[in-house]
């Protein structure tokens, strides 16, 4: 008499071999990505600005979103360093920031969900390369990949699913957004080896009055911040799948650009201290999209959340983030293919739409 375990292998055999001949696939055939805007979970300098119980509540209310995801993304500021010299300097610490946050608090992003990590903004070098490389041993402890200094790069592998991340700022340490060659190469030449390639960036101004997307080089505080809209484009013709924006502080619009999902910013995510978290600068959006196994955006939703301190994000049932960023998307990119509604879902149009 056929045993339960091998009339089991019988029909798993059965229905695989018939998937084969169907050319159906039993790989991974969708992913669900999430994706947020700036980390800092307090600093420790100058004076001592970190919450409560090592802050492992900070994340705890939208911890379910990122864990339910296939990859997290974030972008985290800062260096996770015990003790240090800082590299930059400044006159005025209550105008000019430094952060350094305890190596243990590398826990608080694996507790939370996270993935991949941008390093690459105006603080990842606060301690320079000392605290860049502590904040990448932290990191490799919890195997959250990661990529920010000049160069480098990240492959999140997500069952036969290679997830390749590149990340650029215009600040010292990183390959700079407004090297357009350099980055056109480096994302032609990283493509090759991943199946989905996520690319993210630090720039444009600040701030409540910088929350649209000129279209143009940006500038803060005598910087150049980048056309991001060029940027980004730029990027996707050289075969990134997802971009991914952060730096302005608030939120920013949403472009489908070739099929691909482009957010200018997701603004503060988890900012403890040394931010402001007034009005839109405490909006924190939580992108979710799915994308085909190539890339390709199928949809998306965006979840409202707000920092209210010291407690961190917390879902929004008033969906502002999402209405802001559907009216951003509607004044920068009034041709994009997308219908974002004011629950936060986002979907593609028909070419009749």
């Amino acid at each position: 008499m056929t045993s339960y375990k091998s009339k089991f292998l019988y029909i798993a055999f059965t229905l695989a071999a018939s998937l084969f001949v169907h050319g159906i696939s039993l790989a991974q055939t969708s992913v669900t990505l999430v994706a947020v805007g700036d980390i800092m979970m307090g600093t420790d300098y100058p004076n001592n600005r970190l919450p409560a119980a090592d802050g492992k509540h900070l994340m705890e209310d939208v911890a379910n979103i990122l864990k339910d995801a296939d990859v997290a993304f974030g972008n985290l500021e800062g260096a996770l360093l015990d003790g240090g010299k800082a590299r930059k300097q400044c006159k005025d610490t209550s105008k000019c920031y430094l952060f350094r946050t305890p190596t243990r608090y590398a826990k608080n992003l694996a507790d939370a969900g996270f993935d991949l990590m941008s390093l690459a903004n105006n603080h990842s070098f606060d301690f320079g390369k000392n605290g860049y490389e502590s904040t990448a041993r932290a990191l490799d402890k919890y195997s959250i990949k990661y990529a920010g200094a000049a160069g480098t790069s990240a492959i999140y592998e997500l069952d036969s699913l290679k997830i390749g991340l590149l990340a650029y700022a215009p600040n010292y340490g990183c390959t700079s957004i407004n090297d357009i060659n350099e980055v056109t190469r480096q994302v032609k030449e990283f493509n090759d080896r991943c199946d989905i390639l996520v690319v993210s960036f630090h720039g444009g101004a600040e701030g409540r009055e910088h929350m649209n997307v000129p279209g143009k080089m940006e500038y803060y505080y005598g910087e150049k911040r980048g056309d991001v809209k060029k940027f980004a484009h730029t990027v996707v013709d050289a075969g990134a799948d997802v971009v991914i924006g952060h730096g302005p502080h608030v939120p920013r619009a949403v472009e489908l650009y070739e099929g691909r999902i482009i957010a200018y910013s997701l603004g503060n995510f988890c900012t403890y201290r040394g931010f402001s978290v007034l009005r839109e600068k405490g909006l924190a959006p939580v992108l979710q999209v799915e994308l085909d196994n190539t890339g390709k955006f199928i949809e998306g939703k965006i979840i409202s959340a707000r920092q209210v301190r010291p407690r961190g994000p917390v879902q929004d049932d008033t969906n502002e983030a999402a209405k802001l960023i559907a009216k951003l998307t509607r004044q920068d990119f009034p041709k994009t293919p997308l219908k974002i509604y004011e629950d936060g879902r986002i979907t593609k149009l028909n070419r009749q739409d």
